[in-house]
């Protein structure tokens, strides 16, 4: 058997695909933390890597889960987290991406990705990504014929430097159609002295290449974003939770414009200056 493929379907002992924290929020934002766990079944032999390189972001978003559950419990907002790796396969990304289940994450080769087979595609895709956006559907179906508004936010986090390129935005808010959400999100959070917010950076949704937002968002006429914080200032716990009382107060501070609603109070920060 190839490092790829698993002997055996999911183990009862294993996690779940999808964890559904707070699903009765009140909150009008659905939270979704795609690349929540580096987590890979011992059948998979890591798929041929080291340990150190499961720690890495090719494995996970370093720092997300924590800032989403933060996040969760400021908004009373429903979280979907994920409960494996994104080497697996990539529940951000359309089954027919080449980067679904990537043959070389940044420069690093993934050697039990390599010569998979239908068989073993279909399987990770039941396995793991269906469950997980199944859940997702179910949801904000539900909220939808109860007439509740539902904005999506996918929680992210990403590298200070990407193939040698130093990235010099502390977060970003990515967007396909919901730009005039997206845009007085961006204000919000720019209006903070020191804060570099990238507009569609450090990437831009792309309908072949993202998931989330084109189709739990855009598809259903509804406003979604991913919400993208540099790893390096996710790096202890006190961090994430200052990081979530930001986004959270920037959220709140848009619903409270439509809805008459008091924003939470944005924190003070330390944040570095640029070079």
């Amino acid at each position: 058997m190839s490092s790829g493929a698993a002997e055996v379907g999911p183990d009862l002992a294993e996690p779940p695909a999808v964890t559904l924290l707070n699903e009765a929020g009140s909150s009008p934002f659905v939270l979704l933390c795609e690349h929540a766990s580096n987590y890979i079944p011992a059948a998979y032999r890591a798929l041929g890597l080291p340990p150190e390189a499961l720690e890495r972001h090719i494995a996970w978003d370093i720092g997300a889960a924590d800032l989403a559950r933060h996040l969760s419990a400021l908004l009373d907002a429903p979280l979907f987290l994920s409960g494996y790796s994104r080497l697996l396969i990539d529940l951000n990304r359309p089954l027919s991406a080449p980067s679904s289940i990537p043959e070389v994450s940044e420069a690093t080769v993934i050697p039990g990705n390599h010569g998979l087979g239908a068989e073993e595609r279909a399987r990770r895709t039941t396995a793991y990504f269906t469950p997980f956006h199944d859940r997702v559907s179910v949801l904000l179906d539900g909220r939808a014929a109860a007439g509740r508004p539902a904005t999506v936010i996918g929680v992210h986090s990403f590298t200070p430097v990407f193939l040698g390129i130093r990235r010099p935005w502390h977060a970003g808010v990515l967007y396909g159609r919901a730009a005039g959400f997206a845009s007085a999100l961006i204000t919000h959070l720019a209006a903070e002295d020191g804060l570099v917010i990238g507009d569609n950076e450090p990437y831009r949704i792309e309908t072949d290449m993202d998931y989330t937002v084109p189709v739990h968002g855009d598809q259903r006429g509804t406003d979604a974003v991913l919400l993208e914080v540099r790893q390096d200032l996710l790096e202890v716990p006190e961090a994430r939770a200052e990081w979530a009382a930001r986004l959270a107060a920037a959220l709140s501070a848009l619903v409270g414009r439509q809805r008459g609603r008091i924003a939470l109070p944005i924190p003070t920060a330390t944040l570095p200056r640029q070079p």
